[in-house]
């Protein structure tokens, strides 16, 4: 595996960390007139609620951390480029008393005469920064690909429950309902104070989000694009139903796809795994 490869992958993968505690969205003051929307906005917060509770409710917010597996394939211009990456991974949810933190080891075959895997590049994600490890030392990630990760992260589903419905002047609109892959889904859009928006489409039945989107603003081009996810192929994981499939688009374009094998929670994980000073002992 080209190192290259390695590098431009980590934007396929995004799990930003949830919250230890959640209020109701129904409970948070509007800041528009409710004369003017009063009833969009409760149907708004009603689905929102509703997405909590399909979720897993409270068991969803107190996950300590997650192990998980899988592999991710890449898309240019909507077609597959033929670049497929197993990994393994492990993300450390915040709480009181520590940030959250992730961390990606990507796997390629031992060699050509031994069976097997092995990681000699990981990935770690944690204070704001991101950094790549390996036998040989660390490197701090482009600034381009930081601003993705954590630009994806702050407009993720856990972040709407931990931050966005609890902001001063958010508002919570129901848009109706809509297709999503076949799919009936109630769509909700949540209006920060400063002008920005999620837009989640929650499948009608389950009440469990199907697509997210989001737009933010080109600074090469200055113009915007529209990132995008789907979630599909919910499993009950220790009673938390969770999406084994993500599907990434930019601007229409499908950019890369995540099939996850097998997730494990709550495990007690190791501080020093996301310590990008601990260096990869040499295969």
């Amino acid at each position: 595996m080209k190192r290259l490869s390695v590098s431009l992958l980590l934007l396929l993968f995004t799990l930003p960390p949830p919250p230890r505690l959640w209020s109701q969205a129904s409970a948070i003051p509007s800041a528009a007139p409710q004369s003017a929307s009063g009833s969009e906005e409760q149907q708004g917060k009603k689905l929102i609620d509703q997405m909590i509770e399909a979720l897993g409710g409270q068991a969803w917010l107190d996950r300590k951390d997650m192990q998980y597996s899988g592999r991710t394939a890449a898309f240019f211009r909507g077609a597959p480029n033929g670049t497929v990456i197993d990994f393994n991974g492990w993300r450390r949810f915040p709480d009181g008393s520590q940030q959250g933190a992730e961390r990606i080891g990507f796997l390629t075959d031992k060699s050509m005469i031994l069976p097997g895997k092995k990681i000699d590049v990981v990935q770690i994600w944690k204070d704001n920064n991101g950094y790549e490890v390996t036998y040989k030392g660390r490197t701090t990630l482009p600034k381009d690909q930081v601003a993705d990760y954590y630009r994806r992260q702050s407009h993720s589903v856990e972040s709407i429950v931990q931050d966005w419905i609890k902001a001063p002047g958010v508002m919570i609109l129901s848009e109706g309902r809509t297709m999503v892959e076949r799919r009936i889904a109630d769509k909700v859009t949540i209006l920060s104070a400063n002008n920005d928006a999620i837009t989640l489409e929650l499948d009608a039945s389950t009440h469990l989000p199907i697509r997210r989107t989001f737009r933010w603003r080109n600074e090469t081009f200055n113009d915007f694009d529209e990132e995008s996810e789907t979630y599909s192929d919910y499993h009950d994981v220790q009673g938390i139903p969770t999406a084994y499939t993500t599907t990434r688009y930019r601007n229409g374009d499908m950019v890369s796809q995540r099939f996850l094998t097998r997730i494990v929670l709550n495990q007690g994980l190791s501080p020093d795994l996301f310590n990008p000073d601990l260096l990869l002992k040499k295969k």
